[in-house]
């Protein structure tokens, strides 16, 4: 661990990719960039590399972790899946969803992954530095957001810093995050039936028709569900349309505001500059945020999930 010091932090290339490997496989924490936001990587299979996340974020012990894969054989020798969740992880893998499942009995993960409880969460992400990094270090890899908990997530190698700084190994800089929001999260049940944990860039109309939707889960059973998370530290106002005069305001199409996250409305633009939006918010001298009213469709509901939290 860094202790006291800066972190260092190297280009996402091949020889930043093999140092961030060695570090992770000597049990070391790595932030990471993904498809979705930042990482903070670990081996899956070492308890004491797994509880080293939890410290260096402040994470609820009940928080479960995503485990991220490289291969269809890598999740299945950690979950049981169903004829509907292989369905589903064939078509949407590699990808910003994160599948719910059964834990196998000899999956060779760290107990705090699932935070006690009998299932675990598994993506196998699309981002090409995300992906080389588990190659390179032949290990699923816990990965929960790389920031403090509660925090903004980060988007961008320096958003990391504002919160992790001297408490982690290593930050991979791969640039700005694409997607923007974290993956969703897809519970799929012994009965086939499904329920979405936490919204995201994936939604019910891209799933396989033989899915089955049930109510989302009110009990903590994946990351993203904590009443409040996301924070930018100060008060947040949601659906504004104007600014008072102590307000930074995060615009979305008429509503101008300090900072747009789509001039035109594009909910998918918005969606990559939302964490940006709240970062650049939490650093303005001004000590409270209004954010412009959202759509609740498409990725807008996933955007507005998140500033629900932020505003909790």
């Amino acid at each position: 661990m860094s202790g006291k010091n800066a972190t260092e932090t190297l280009y996402a290339d091949a020889a930043g990719i093999a140092r961030a490997a060695r570090i992770i496989r000597d049990g070391g924490i790595v932030a990471v960039p993904t498809e979705t936001v930042y990482g903070l990587a670990a081996r899956a299979d070492s308890d004491a590399a797994v509880a080293r996340i939890y410290a260096a974020k402040g994470r609820p012990e009940f928080n479960p972790l995503i485990v991220h894969v490289g291969s269809m054989q890598q999740a299945a020798a950690l979950a049981e899946f169903s004829d509907v969740a292989d369905s589903v992880a064939r078509r949407l893998w590699p990808g910003p969803l994160t599948l719910v499942l059964p834990r196998k009995a000899n999956a060779d993960l760290a107990a705090a992954v699932s935070a006690g409880l009998p299932t675990v969460a598994l993506r196998m992400p699309a981002h090409p530095v995300m992906r080389a990094l588990i190659d390179e270090v032949g290990l699923p890899l816990a990965a929960p957001s790389a920031n403090r908990s509660n925090a903004i997530s980060p988007t961008a190698a320096v958003h990391v810093s504002t919160t992790l700084d001297g408490r982690i190994d290593l930050i991979l800089d791969g640039g700005a995050c694409e997607s923007g929001l974290e993956s969703t999260i897809l519970a799929i049940r012994h009965d086939g039936s499904c329920e979405i944990l936490r919204p995201g860039p994936i939604g019910w109309d891209d799933l396989p028709d033989l899915v089955r939707a049930k109510p989302t889960a009110a009990r903590v059973e994946a990351p993203g569900q904590l009443a409040k998370h996301y924070s930018p530290g100060k008060p947040l106002r949601l659906a504004a349309t104007a600014a008072d005069a102590d307000e930074f305001l995060i615009g979305f199409g008429p509503v101008k505001g300090h900072f747009s996250l789509s001039a035109s409305g594009d909910l998918a633009e918005a969606a990559g500059l939302t964490y940006a939006a709240l970062h650049e918010a939490a650093a303005s001298p001004l000590p409270r945020i209004a954010v412009a009213p959202i759509p609740e469709e498409g990725i807008g509901i996933a955007i507005n999930d998140r500033l629900r939290r932020a505003a909790a």
